[in-house]
């Protein structure tokens, strides 16, 4: 029968000894490859250096050197009981965001303080960003109890200072204990330096914890992070690929992936160069074929139409860990990275702000500076699909990224109501009744040599926006496309018809209905042209709510009198060189992959 598996983390402030307890639990359980251990004895003693422990798992030239670990190492050891693999998280205050991607892989976490240093900054830091991912099992390991002479009242007021932080933050550790990793007291077996301590030893401590469930037992999730088409040797599989964070699977479950709202069956269970299976299980990097064949991107959320299903909003209330150089402030778009989903974000409001070192809180504060932690409102520019950090913590947590860095991180408290929210829900209850096509996607692109698409070319009057988009059509049909234009006034006097006549005219209704209409012509496999005056952000998002696709906007003019960000901006009446620039920017997008 195969032994359960725990991920553990070991976090703490810089050289207060993680690395010497992961060496000593390799060395001290006989964990390590043979010969592993004289191998790096010898290493130390040809270049005259005292051999320390922390050196069997700082492989990388630098970390040596500098003496420090600058990544999140793992190491995998065994007891009677469990399969570990414990993760050793930086300590600097510079490699904070790397301790945070290890962290979030964790059922539990080891708390390393250096009894002769004390309880330092990043001691409560890391202590801080435990408790925001969702950990509740915590050990605080007090270490270099040599450097001390082993003395209780030392172990006494190192406990009682850290115990008390901990309070402040809702922590209660399951165990605190004395240890001496260079010297390896208390780490696999009772120590006779310390006969005031009467409690278990760290491997005895690890086995203690309780797994963070069955996750076979939870609700299913899985993001996907690919969709897979095969085309060689009549292999027309078109599999939906990703890795379960929680919950079982079989084939033939019915599955619905957010925040699209679309279902399926599930086909096969695919594993790669190796045959079907029936069931899948947490942690397993998986493939799905389906029944019915239905249009999903990267970064849904999958899970099982008779399980509780997960959230969707485009507003969230989040705890947010910032680290970035610059503070998370209003007005700039960053992205949000959650499962395998990334989308643009803003912050929208700060409810409060508490400084992670001294837990000074503070509510009148507009923007979350460095090392900080905040009750925020985040935007983002279209759903999200997540669980509630009270619920399944794996799919509540995120990282924001500013200018291609990961500056902050946190977890999704709760979903927020907007003023789209109405528009999604449309959405959703549509692809829940679709009728499904037995003629697929992929038969369309293949058939028409081109990917769907739709043009929004947009701009001030006057400007020959419909000569061009007319022009563009024929230009594209004589190439072979299946293209269609349509003006606004097509659509505004007929399916919109009721919405013109009103004494107020209902602006959103006619966008939704537009993206409506578009999304069918789409669905058909055409390349749809659509001219539009005066288009702004606000238009733009309604129609990628409803869409829930990508699509071009072109602005058709010399200056930009509204607040829509165009793919493209072209000078007003340059037909010739308008249509050869759109014309390469269906080539970049994919839209046109065969001449």
């Amino acid at each position: 029968m195969k032994k359960e598996d725990m991920n553990i983390v070991i976090v703490g402030h810089v050289d207060h000894g993680k690395s010497t307890l992961m060496g000593r639990l390799l060395a001290d359980t006989d964990s390590l490859p043979e010969g592993k251990l004289e191998q790096v004895k010898e290493t130390c003693r040809r270049n005259s250096k005292p051999f320390e422990y922390a050196f069997l798992l700082d492989a990388l030239k630098d970390e040596q050197s500098q003496g420090i670990t600058i990544d999140t190492a793992r190491c995998f050891f065994k007891t009677e009981k469990r399969d570990y693999i414990i993760l050793d998280a930086p300590g600097h205050i510079e490699f904070l965001k790397n301790m945070i991607t290890g962290a979030s892989r964790a059922e539990a976490a080891l708390l390393m303080i250096d009894a002769k240093e004390g309880v330092q900054e990043n001691s409560r830091r890391h202590a801080y960003m435990l408790s925001m991912l969702g950990i509740k099992q915590i050990a605080v390991v007090i270490n270099k109890m040599d450097l001390v002479d082993y003395d209780e009242a030392v172990y006494e007021r190192v406990k009682e200072e850290y115990i008390e932080f901990l309070k402040q933050i809702s922590i209660t550790p399951k165990f605190v204990l004395p240890v001496s990793s260079f010297a390896g007291e208390n780490i696999v077996k009772k120590s006779d330096k310390m006969p005031w301590y009467d409690g278990m030893c760290v491997l005895e401590v690890l086995d203690a914890f309780e797994s963070e469930g069955d996750k076979e037992n939870q609700t299913f999730r899985m993001p996907v992070q690919d969709v897979y088409k095969f085309t060689r040797n009549g292999d027309d599989r078109r599999i939906i690929a990703g890795t379960i964070e929680s919950g079982t699977i079989r084939a033939g479950q019915e599955v619905v992936f957010y925040p699209s709202g679309k279902r399926s069956h599930v086909k096969n269970i695919e594993v790669f160069h190796a045959p079907a299976i029936e069931v899948a299980v947490p942690n397993m990097a998986i493939g799905f074929t389906m029944e019915e064949q239905i249009y999903i991107t990267r970064g849904e959320l999958m899970s099982v139409a008779d399980e509780k299903p997960p959230q969707t909003a485009s507003r969230i209330t989040a705890n947010i860990f910032w680290l970035g150089k610059n503070d998370l402030v209003s007005g700039k778009t960053y992205y949000l990275k959650i499962g395998a989903d990334k989308v643009k974000a803003e912050l929208e409001c700060v409810k409060g702000v508490i400084n992670s070192s001294n837990l000074s809180a503070t509510q009148e504060k507009t923007s979350v500076g460095r090392n900080e932690v905040a009750e925020c409102v985040i935007r983002t520019d279209k759903p999200i699909a997540f669980d509630l950090v009270s619920d399944l913590a794996g799919t509540s947590r995120f990282v924001i990224v500013d200018n291609y860095e990961i500056a902050g991180g946190g977890i999704i408290t709760a979903a927020m109501p907007d003023e789209q929210q109405e528009l999604h829900e449309g959405a959703m209850l549509r692809n829940f009744k679709w009728e499904v096509s037995d003629v697929s996607a992929e038969e369309r692109m293949e058939h028409y040599a081109q990917k769907p698409n739709l043009l929004v070319l947009t701009g001030p009057e006057g400007t020959g926006k419909k000569k061009l988009a007319k022009m563009l059509e024929r230009d594209l049909l004589n190439r072979g496309r299946f293209v269609y234009y349509m003006g606004m006034g097509s659509y505004l006097y007929g399916v919109g018809a009721d919405t013109k006549k009103s004494d107020v005219q209902d602006h959103t209704e006619q966008i939704r209905r537009f993206a409506e209409v578009a999304n069918l012509m789409l669905d058909a496999g055409m390349i749809l042209i659509v001219t539009a005056t005066d288009l702004t952000q606000s238009d733009y998002k309604i129609m990628k709510m409803v869409m829930e696709r990508e699509f071009e906007i072109i602005w058709v003019g010399n200056e930009i009198t509204t607040n829509l960000s165009p793919d493209l901006q072209l000078a007003d009446k340059d037909y010739e060189k308008g249509i050869w620039r759109i014309t390469d920017l269906l080539k970049e997008v994919g839209a046109i992959f065969r001449v």
